[in-house]
């Protein structure tokens, strides 16, 4: 497995790492039921593949992902053989059933990462994130990454970044103390943080691990409008406007475009997908999702795929004439803003 230093402070990581929001099971948005046992054996098989950390959250089924994740590293050495990230930020605890809030409140910051380390069983967290900005508790940032530093004072934490922030907070932050890392999402459907962010962190020593490079499976080619209308009632999809008209059929015809660019060059579509994202300027690596061992399989390889600026040109020329994704900023998705009971006018 071919590796990326995590910008200028942080590890060698593995140029994939297991994403664990689809094993924390059912919950408001979740990805529908899944088996804690074939969860276990899919990040073991990723770790035995030469992937070398694992990307959670507090929040990722209410707590029940980051035990998971905690029972399948059991065996090996937490932050040696494998890094173990997670994120902080989104509380549910004392809220009414369903309510996910956006809370950094420095008390909540160490609330949560005593939490998410029992969970883990572990004494260190090797990568602590801020999951989302908090605009909702009325916390400076400033008091928030604040707390974090303290944190790796204290030998909690071992590196601190943020996810879904833009150029401006990432400045804050940086101000006070050095962000290790940032989590933007980025796909073919989702180009707004080459624009947005990604120049940012290259200047500033920043490493980027996107998340989603596989658009929450659309891009896999294993999704039709059949598919799609089984997806499990607990599923977050369901939702999802990029699973429906009019994105829909815009994503289904990239797609289709994309099978001849892969077959070309002996991939399958998601490796062709994960490793566009890697091909992005100021990557580190990207948080790929599974639920079983064969999932892994199916993208591991990606960072061998060397993509030439002519496999790239034709990837464009597809992204194109699908008119499928945006390269605007990025911004929150309808499930987290509904969740803060938040709405964005253009929604």
């Amino acid at each position: 497995m071919r590796t990326r230093r995590l910008g200028t402070t942080g590890p060698e990581l593995s140029m994939v790492g297991f994403g664990a929001w689809a094993i924390g099971g059912p919950w408001r948005f979740g990805w529908g039921s899944v088996d804690d046992d074939e969860s276990v054996d899919a990040i073991r098989h990723a770790v035995e593949s030469g992937v070398n950390w694992v990307d959670t959250a507090a929040v990722y089924g209410l707590g029940h992902s980051e035990e998971v994740v905690g029972r399948a590293l059991a065996p090996y050495r937490v932050g040696e053989d494998v890094f173990v990230f997670t994120k902080c930020g989104r509380r549910w605890e004392g809220r009414p059933e369903g309510v996910i809030e956006n809370d950094l409140r420095p008390e909540s910051i160490r609330e949560e990462c005593e939490a998410s380390l029992r969970r883990l069983g572990i004494e260190r967290i090797d990568l602590y994130q801020f999951h989302w900005p908090d605009w909702m508790t009325g916390t400076a940032l400033e008091d928030s990454w604040g707390t974090m530093v303290e944190l790796v004072d204290e030998g909690k934490v071992r590196w601190i970044g943020v996810a879904n922030f833009d150029d401006d907070q990432l400045a804050r932050c940086d101000a006070i103390r050095h962000v290790d890392s940032l989590q933007p999402p980025l796909s073919l459907l989702a180009r707004g943080a080459r624009k947005a962010v990604l120049p940012w962190a290259a200047e500033h020593g920043t490493g980027v691990i996107v998340y989603s490079p596989m658009a929450s499976g659309l891009l896999t080619g294993g999704f039709d409008r059949d598919r799609i209308g089984q997806l499990d009632e607990n599923d977050w999809r369901r939702e999802s406007p990029q699973f429906r008209d009019p994105a829909l059929t815009r994503n289904l015809d990239l797609v289709e475009r994309l099978r001849p660019i892969a077959s070309s060059l002996g991939a399958t579509l998601p490796e062709l997908a994960v490793a566009w994202t890697l091909a992005q300027v100021g990557v580190t690596a990207a948080i790929v999702g599974a639920r079983l061992p064969r999932h892994i399989d199916g993208w591991a390889r990606a960072p061998d795929l060397e993509l030439s600026p002519g496999t790239l040109a034709e990837v464009a020329e597809a992204v194109s004439a699908s008119g499928a994704g945006t390269d605007e900023p990025p911004k929150p998705p309808p499930h987290v803003l509904a969740a803060a009971g938040t709405r964005m006018e253009d929604e």
